[in-house]
């Protein structure tokens, strides 16, 4: 795991400098997975692909933003996936309206307990798992709804049966705690 942290690192380190292998390099081992969590917040895999492709364009201009005092960068590279596609949400581009019906398919309970599941399936000894298992469940949920399915705060909140302002102090909390544990 720290190998690749390592690779990635020194990856965008190549893209500051112009090396258009180091961002094939960054495309090889990791575009199927940003793919991957673009389409679970979207729910669209052309939008998904569009987004990524937009990622790495992001990636490219900006790789000497990067600071590694900051953060990994495998989380540097996701955040700007992450937040292109809460971007596509938010603007609506290219996203065609649902009726109630594939609305309320769409927002099925499997969508919810997917984020929920999902750090499960990480690793006994990643460090993250590690992390996460230390914070109380409502914390972990959050999290993991935010970071893994896309949700915004108020759907946090009404998913959770709580006030806005609750669901926003877990999320604010549990990345606190997870920031110091990492660290």
């Amino acid at each position: 795991m720290q190998d690749d942290q390592k690779t990635l690192a020194d990856a965008l380190a190549g893209c500051a400098r112009g090396n258009r292998d180091a961002l094939r390099q960054i495309f090889d081992m990791e575009g199927g997975r940003m793919v991957t969590v673009a389409q679970r917040i979207l729910r669209r895999r052309d939008l998904a692909e569009d987004v990524v492709q937009e990622a790495f364009i992001v990636i490219w201009t900006k790789a000497a933003q990067y600071a590694p005092e900051r953060g990994s960068a495998r989380g540097w590279i996701y955040a700007i996936a992450r937040n292109r596609a809460l971007n596509m949400l938010r603007d609506g581009r290219r996203i065609e309206l649902t009726d109630a019906d594939s609305l309320a398919e769409l927002q099925d309970a499997a969508h919810f307990e997917h984020a929920v599941n999902v750090w499960s399936d990480l690793e006994q000894h990643d460090r993250l798992r590690a992390c996460l298992s230390r914070l109380d469940e409502t914390k972990r949920k959050s999290i993991l709804m935010a970071y893994i399915s896309g949700y915004t705060h108020g759907e946090i909140a009404g998913r959770l049966q709580v006030p806005l302002g609750t669901a926003k102090a877990w999320v604010r909390r549990g990345l606190a705690s997870l920031r110091e544990c990492m660290a």
